[in-house]
C-alpha cells in the first residue's frame, strides 16, 4: 500500500521540532526548496501513519498551500499511478478557503488574504484587488463545490480517500452533502485539525505560530489511525 497525503503546513509538519516551515528555510536543506523540512516531516502525523501501516509514503504537502494547489498536485500524482490505484490511500487536509494559486512565468504562487504575500510585479495590482475584494462566503461555497467534485472523481475511480479540515470548516454552507465516511465532519467547527488539537489541550509551538509540535502530531496520528481502521479504509 502507498499512503499519499497532501495539505498545507499542518500536513508538512511545519515547526514540529524546529522553527522551519520550508526546507529551504534551513541552509543545509536549501536545495529542497518549499518542500517540508525533513526533520519536521519525520514526526508529522502522515509519516507516523505510514510507519503504523508499514506502507509506502508520499507527501505532497507544502506550507502556505492553497486548495487549488492541493487539488492540482494530487490529481497529477494519481495520474502517474493510474495503473496502481487500488493500492493507494489518499488522506487530505484542506487548507483555508480563501487561498489561491497563481501561475506566472512557470512559477506557482500561493496567495492568501493577509496582504503580505510575495508576488511578481505584474501581479501586484491583481493581488491588491484580491485582498480588497475577498468574499469569504463566495470562497467557502467555491471550496465546497470543488472538494465535492474531487470526492466524486475519487469515488468514480474507486480510490480510497479521507478528508479533514485544517482551520476552516463548512458550517455556514446551507446545503449539506452526504460525504459518507470520506470526510471527517466537514460541517462541524469543532472537528477541524486546529480545533481538535486545541480542545485536547495542545498549544501552538509559539505565541505567534499557527503550528503544533511533535506531541500534537502524535495525537492526531492516533486519531486518524483509529478513524481509518473503524471505517475500514484498510
Amino acid at each position: 500500500m502507498i499512503l499519499y497525503v497532501n495539505g498545507d503546513s499542518h500536513t508538512a509538519g511545519a515547526e514540529a521540532v524546529n522553527p522551519y516551515a520550508f526546507a529551504e528555510d534551513d541552509s543545509q536543506y536549501f536545495y529542497l526548496g518549499r518542500t517540508p523540512h525533513p526533520e519536521n516531516l519525520s514526526v508529522s502525523w502522515g509519516k507516523l501513519l505510514s510507519l503504523a501501516f508499514q506502507s509506502g509514503f508520499h507527501c505532497d504537502a507544502e506550507s502556505a498551500s492553497s486548495n487549488t494547489r492541493i487539488l492540482r498536485t494530487t490529481r497529477q500524482w494519481l495520474a502517474e499511478k493510474k495503473h496502481n490505484l487500488n493500492d493507494i490511500l489518499v488522506v487530505i487536509q484542506w487548507s483555508t478557503w480563501e487561498r489561491e494559486e497563481w501561475l506566472y512565468d512557470g512559477i506557482y504562487y500561493q496567495v492568501n488574504g493577509s496582504g503580505i504575500d510575495q508576488v511578481p510585479p505584474e501581479a501586484a495590482e491583481r493581488y491588491r484587488n484580491y485582498v480588497i475584494g475577498l468574499d469569504w462566503e463566495s470562497k467557502t461555497k467555491e471550496a465546497h463545490e470543488e472538494i465535492w467534485k474531487f470526492h466524486k472523481e475519487l469515488e468514480a475511480d474507486d480510490i480510497k480517500h479521507v478528508f479533514f479540515n485544517g482551520n476552516n470548516d463548512f458550517s455556514k454552507i446551507q446545503e449539506k452533502l452526504d460525504w459518507g465516511s470520506n470526510y471527517i465532519d466537514p460541517y462541524d467547527p469543532e472537528a477541524t485539525f486546529n480545533a481538535q488539537l486545541s480542545n485536547a489541550g495542545f498549544e501552538k509551538v509559539s505565541p505567534n505560530s499557527y503550528h503544533f509540535g511533535k506531541d500534537a502530531h502524535t495525537h492526531w496520528f492516533k486519531f486518524i489511525l483509529q478513524y481509518i481502521i473503524k471505517n475500514k479504509f484498510i
